[in-house]
């Protein structure tokens, strides 16, 4: 008879074997095979079967990869509280069949769920589940790089020329690790005109940007797409913040001599803590500690527009610092957002904004989902027609170890 331990390493060898298969069959196969492939994974490891879901681009519904399944909604769903909180739920049906809804997450993105039917749930097919949800996470991000199926697979109506441009530059919503996360949403999401954002991650850094460019039509998007382009060539290259918005006004004045484009750039010290901006004529970042807007924290005095630097700059571009504490998030934003109109024809304004964040912050919501949570507010109160881009990145740092409280609560700024 086989003992306890021999019957453990028989399920860990049957797991790497799976696991083997599946990577390879994931590798080889065509974007929209993957269900299928799923699926019979899914049979294979013993459980009934597994549908997987992806996000739309708004983040409101969870579209099925399956053909003639219905979509989920995000908001009023146990499949879509699994998506807003990445926590495993399930549910059973009258005959016994549970469905077991699992985040499918690559890095720190939310890609959507997976929803797996089986007559038992227990740790071994709990992991298998979770095998699965990782090598399918994986493949959809490798694969949607090249594939038109998961695109249109996303969207709910056609998307303007200028939207299609600058989303095709766009990073994933959400990186992030251990010590730090950045994460954004931008709005309309079908009809954006010139916003953008990026941000990436080293081994030491993270690098983040919004961008705002003028007017609402093809050149804004082409206005912020040098900008991006400017960015991340400087950032590769290893240059400091001041310099990096040097090479955006060159190209700019180079490419686009009368365009212009307002923006944020920064860069986070995974180690220490140290946020460094630069504020080229855009609203200032707003610093979010414990259930508060730290008031005036991060503003700092006016640059120009990137792109009118021969125009209207006095000084060289400066870049200020201030030491975070853990935990601390940095919000930057777009004036679409703030100037947004409500019912009545009033504006969104700084204050109800600044309550939004205050709301989430105190519920203990995941920054991506506060996000979330925070534009749709914004889209319902103007019946889904903004007039404006609205765009919000929101970074957030976790100490990778524990320092001294600060004698003081306000952040401490560091001359440059």
């Amino acid at each position: 008879m086989a003992s306890p331990s021999s019957g453990g390493a028989e399920r860990e060898g049957l797991d790497e074997r799976l696991l083997d298969k599946l990577l390879a069959e994931a590798h080889a196969a065509a974007p929209m095979d993957l269900p299928e492939l799923a699926d019979r994974c899914a049979v294979a490891i013993g459980l009934e079967g597994l549908v997987v879901y992806l996000v739309d681009i708004q983040q409101r519904h969870l579209i099925p990869l399956t053909h003639g399944l219905p979509t989920i909604d995000l908001d009023s769903t146990a499949a879509g509280w699994t998506y807003r909180t990445l926590d495993l739920r399930v549910e059973e049906r009258d005959d016994g069949v549970l469905t077991v809804w699992l985040p499918l997450v690559d890095g720190a993105e939310r890609l959507g769920i997976l929803g797996v039917r089986t007559i038992a749930l227990d740790p071994v097919r709990l992991r298998r589940c979770r095998m699965l949800g990782s090598v399918l996470a994986m493949a959809i991000t490798s694969k949607r790089a090249y594939s038109d199926s998961f695109a249109r697979h996303s969207r709910t109506e056609p998307m303007d020329l200028p939207a299609e441009m600058l989303r095709a530059l766009l990073p994933p919503r959400t990186i992030g690790g251990e010590h730090a996360v950045s994460t954004a949403v931008l709005e309309p999401a079908y009809h954006i005109g010139g916003d953008a954002f990026d941000h990436s991650l080293t081994q030491s850094t993270l690098h983040a940007a919004i961008f705002d460019a003028m007017g609402h039509n093809l050149a804004s998007g082409l206005t912020t797409a040098v900008a991006m382009a400017g960015c991340r060539n400087a950032r590769r290259a290893g240059a400091e913040l001041p310099e990096l918005v040097d090479t955006i006004d060159r190209a700019l004045g180079r490419w686009l001599p009368d365009q212009y484009c307002t923006g944020v750039v920064a860069q986070l010290d995974l180690t220490e803590g140290i946020f460094r901006w630069c504020n080229c004529g855009h609203p200032p970042p707003l610093l979010i500690r414990g259930k508060r807007v730290v008031e005036g924290a991060l503003e700092r005095p006016a640059q120009p527009p990137m792109g009118l630097p021969a125009q209207f700059a006095t000084e060289p571009r400066a870049a200020y610092e201030v030491l975070l504490e853990p935990g601390d998030r940095v919000l930057l934003y777009t004036d679409g957002v703030t100037e947004s109109r409500i019912e009545g024809g009033s504006e969104f304004g700084l204050r109800r904004f600044t309550d939004s964040i205050i709301r989430g912050a105190a519920a203990g919501e995941l920054a991506p989902e506060a996000l979330r949570r925070i534009i749709h507010a914004i889209l319902d109160l103007q019946k889904n027609a903004l007039r404006d881009d609205a765009s919000l990145l929101l970074v957030e740092w976790r100490s990778p170890r524990p320092r001294p409280a600060p004698a003081s609560s306000s952040p401490r700024v560091i001359q440059t």
